[in-house]
């Protein structure tokens, strides 16, 4: 008991470090900057303009903001971000108007705000736009931590010995399961596990084995049993795609918090849809307008009058007080009414904490994405669960820290990682997957999987030769090795980032090279290409080159290829995926190429054509691509870029 205690102080201590540097980077980026420098560092939004305003959910104020300074220039905003508008004028230095940014398209953002009324000082121009620190998770992990290290005599106290590995999970007998004849085996073994668990239950996903279809056919599978559900993950995206996939199924869910993705689905299924909906909701309506009437009548007498005017004025002020506080009950009975009928309630982790559900618990808690959500923020809805289920892949991206400490010392150790390691038997691995040929799916089986994944029959040897036979047979992996070539790779900002801008442009060739007889047009489903470089220096060079070649810019126009970081390829997948490892020195230093779990995640991107462009002497110090340069000889899959540049007709 005092080591689990004592873990838990740590990891306690560990997010404190993080939210530090969090808080100090967000300074170093903002408030101590002045509105050029946040400008440049994408936080700011300056001069802007308010070019709609409307009432949203919740009778709050919904503001259209359109930048007209450094239009198109790179910044940080998205949905679901906190932001705030501010004043540059003398007069109203400080003030501030804060809220969620809703939709976001180019230069044009929609902003949700807190209040019910614009301030007057809007009226007075010189306005910007700042992304703001969240503050507000970090005190909801700090809450739900001080829970569970306090927990005692609970069902809290026992989840957490259970997920902790002091206590055993128990598993009851089901002898009357009925195989899903929809699933695969190891599909159904992993529903089956979680209608046996008491206490916990883990479904591991690798890349392309059906882990979110298995997942929902759980939580329909659940409802059979149980009235009310709640379905959690750490980032907003993965939340919109099981609200859409649940809603798809015919249940009654609604979707706390804003969606990322602005769809009539997800709007449909927010709780202030659901609210506005309700048949009692039109005489919240009648009165709040009766409340804004009386304010309107109120504000009508001049600044300079007599006792009886300002007691005429009071009176009116409390009667638009009257009629919105009673517009609030309804309101208030309303949300109860509905969450009291709602089969799944859906959520981002820190929002399960709402104000609105954070009274409610559930038999089962669902987490999606748990290998990528930090402890503290899964214990969040934890607190409020009976039993736990969680879903994920420990072998690919971990959880976003920002604190090198914090990371040192194991924040980035994830609660799933912990329960899968110390207990025996919670979890069931998928192992068919449906998304890549079998070479491109080998290595990452050897290096993360145990060799115990499968290749299904309807991807086992489906190569590009398969999809179009125009295209060469054979090889759907391809290691073009730079070594040699004196493709020296180049630091920029300081050494934050780094690029080879001679590597780049041998991929780009290549990629032209693979395609030059295909044509999207006549596809009614054309093949999709991802290039993923591992630094932003890289990134911006192959974007730059991509909107410079006529050929390559008409995909990225038509949405067949996309260029970014393996993170932004997280959860997708491709027809055609590309690698450029930029790494290329005399010290054999590859920096956070070292990180395998997010190689992993970019290999297993590509369905039908993996090809990795780098320096084999400098990645070969690792002993993970030095495996990789072993498995691709092995395969016939190894090319040098001297025999590359020959079939190119690349002078050398």
């Amino acid at each position: 008991m005092f080591e689990i205690q004592e873990e838990l102080n740590k990891v306690s201590k560990l997010l404190k470090l993080e939210q530090e540097e969090d808080l100090a980077q967000y300074k170093l980026k903002s408030t101590r900057s002045s509105i050029q420098e946040r400008k440049q560092n994408g936080l700011c939004w300056y001069p802007v303009s308010i070019t709609k305003t409307e009432i949203g959910f919740g009778n709050k104020v919904v503001v259209e903001i359109e930048r007209q300074g450094g239009r198109d220039q790179m910044h940080l905003f998205q949905t679901g971000k906190n932001a705030s508008i501010f004043s540059n004028t003398p007069n109203n230095q400080g003030a501030q108007l804060s809220g969620v940014i809703m939709t976001l398209k180019r230069n044009k953002l929609t902003l949700a705000t807190t209040k019910e009324d614009l301030p007057d000082w809007i009226d007075d121009g010189k306005l910007g736009i700042d992304l703001t620190f969240d503050e507000m998770s970090y005190r909801e992990m700090e809450i739900a931590m001080k829970k569970v290290s306090e927990a005692s005599h609970s069902r809290l106290e026992q989840l957490r010995n259970i997920l902790y590995g002091a206590q055993p999970a128990v598993f009851y007998p089901r002898k009357d399961f009925v195989p899903d004849p929809n699933l695969n085996s190891s599909q159904n073994e992993a529903i089956q596990n979680i209608e046996a668990a008491k206490d916990v239950a883990i479904i591991h996903g690798p890349p392309g084995t059906g882990k979110t279809t298995t997942l929902v056919q759980a939580i329909l599978r659940t409802l059979q049993q149980e009235r009310r559900l709640l379905v959690t993950a750490p980032s907003n995206t993965a939340v919109d795609l099981l609200t859409e996939k649940l809603a798809a199924q015919g249940v009654n869910v609604i979707r706390i918090g804003n969606p990322s993705r602005v769809s009539d689905i997800l709007l449909h299924h927010t709780l202030d849809a659901q609210i506005m909906e309700h048949k009692d909701y039109q005489e919240v309506k009648e009165l709040r307008r009766t409340a804004e009437q009386y304010k309107e009548m109120a504000s009508q007498f001049k600044r300079t009058f007599g006792w009886q005017e300002r007691e005429q004025r009071k009176m009116l002020k409390e009667q638009s007080r009257g009629y919105l506080a009673e517009a609030e009950n309804i309101e208030r009975y309303i949300t109860d009414d509905l969450l009291d009928k709602v089969q799944v309630i859906t959520c981002t982790l820190v929002g399960s904490a709402n104000r609105v559900i954070r009274h409610l618990t559930y038999d089962t808690v669902f987490i999606d994405e748990a290998a990528q959500a930090l402890e503290p923020a899964c214990w969040i809805p934890i607190t409020r669960a009976n039993r736990v289920i969680l879903a994920g892949d420990h072998c690919q991206l971990p959880p976003t820290v920002k604190s090198l400490e914090a990371e040192k010392g194991g924040l980035e150790i994830t609660l799933f990682e912990k329960c899968i390691e110390r207990q025996q038997n919670v979890a069931v691995m998928l192992r068919t997957q449906y998304r890549m040929h079998q070479d491109i799916m080998q290595f990452s089986n050897q290096q993360f999987y145990n060799g115990q994944l499968e290749a299904h029959e309807t991807v086992f040897n489906t190569d590009l030769h398969a999809f179009n036979p125009l295209f060469p047979e054979g090889l759907a992996v391809e290691f073009i090795d730079t070594a040699g070539c004196g493709y020296n790779e180049k630091s920029f900002a300081e050494g934050a980032s780094t690029a080879n801008p001679e590597e780049a442009d041998l991929l780009l060739r290549h990629l032209q090279h693979l395609i030059k007889e295909y044509n999207p047009a006549e596809d009614a489903d054309p093949l999709r290409i991802g290039i993923i470089a591992p630094y932003r220096a890289q990134i911006n060079y192959l974007v730059d080159e991509v909107e410079h070649n006529p050929a390559l810019h008409e995909l990225q126009t038509k949405r067949l290829l996309t260029v970014g970081t393996v993170d932004s390829f997280q959860g997708q997948e491709r027809d055609i995926i590309f690698i450029s490892m930029v790494r290329s020195n005399n010290a054999g230093d590859i920096g956070f190429l070292s990180d395998i779990r997010r190689m992993n995640v970019g290999m297993t991107r590509a369905r039908k054509k993996l090809v990795i462009v780098g320096d084999s002497a400098t990645l070969t110090q690792h002993p993970f691509y030095r495996d990789f340069v072993a498995y691709t000889e092995s395969i016939n899959a190894y090319i040098s870029a001297w025999e590359l540049m020959e079939v190119l007709n690349i002078p050398s």
